[in-house]
């Protein structure tokens, strides 16, 4: 059915009760070869993964979970602290093939749902820009997604999301061991150390990522940091 949002409601058995406040986003990619495969997955109750949203590459929402439950969309995940982050966390999918199936550029309609749908849930749960994530900076060594070709930078434009710091960048000259530290006062699970670098730069710095901490990165981490603990 469809309600007066213009959303389609195509409802997953595959939630269960949060135990936590809702406190942030997380964008996923489907990863899978169409649109219609990922939504019978997050909707099969054998395969027991979900999601509050997904966005078709035509601008299409489908609802799947109501945002007072907890979806799993997540898996094993870490953000600022947060271990479950399927209880702290409103999920949404974007449709496209993702790494294993022809990685593509998001269509602008796309995005311009996403930017509705997420400008609603930020309003509604008072998430933070800096709790506006991807799945693979809560899962750095597990996920790449929504990968490097996300343009956060239109969410940020908007307030929805961090931007990436492009002045009075100054290199803080932090040894490798440091910038972890950094790394994880910002946010993210540095226990693989290399898959967390990767993670950032695939955020902040998607052109080169290489997992080798460099001058820009430290900047980078830096300017993000300044002007408030652990971003915003």
């Amino acid at each position: 059915m469809t309600d007066m949002d213009g959303m389609i409601d195509r409802l997953s058995p595959n939630f269960d009760a949060r135990t936590l406040p809702i406190s942030m986003a997380v964008l996923h990619y489907t990863g899978m070869i169409d649109a219609a495969s990922a939504i019978d997955r997050l909707a099969d109750p054998d395969a027991k993964v979900s999601a509050h949203y997904v966005v078709a590459e035509d601008g299409q929402i489908i609802r799947m979970v109501d945002e007072a439950n907890r979806a799993w969309h997540a898996g094993r995940s870490w953000w600022r602290g947060v271990s479950d982050i399927n209880s702290a966390s409103i999920g949404i999918e974007i449709v496209n093939p993702g790494h294993e199936f022809g990685y593509r550029p998001f269509p602008e309609a796309q995005i311009d749902a996403v930017i509705h749908l997420l400008g609603g849930i930020v309003r509604r749960h008072g998430i933070t820009r800096g709790n506006v994530v991807g799945h693979s900076d809560v899962a750095p060594a597990r996920k790449d997604d929504p990968g490097e070709l996300f343009p956060w930078h239109r969410l940020a434009k908007l307030r929805l999301a961090l931007p990436r710091p492009t002045k009075n960048l100054m290199d803080p000259h932090w040894s490798d061991a440091g910038f972890l530290l950094a790394l994880e006062r910002f946010g993210y699970d540095i226990a693989n150390g290399p898959a967390a670098v990767r993670a950032f730069q695939r955020r902040f710095r998607p052109e080169l990522m290489d997992g080798i901490v460099d001058g820009e990165c430290r900047a980078i981490l830096l300017a993000l940091l300044l002007p408030k603990p652990m971003g915003d």
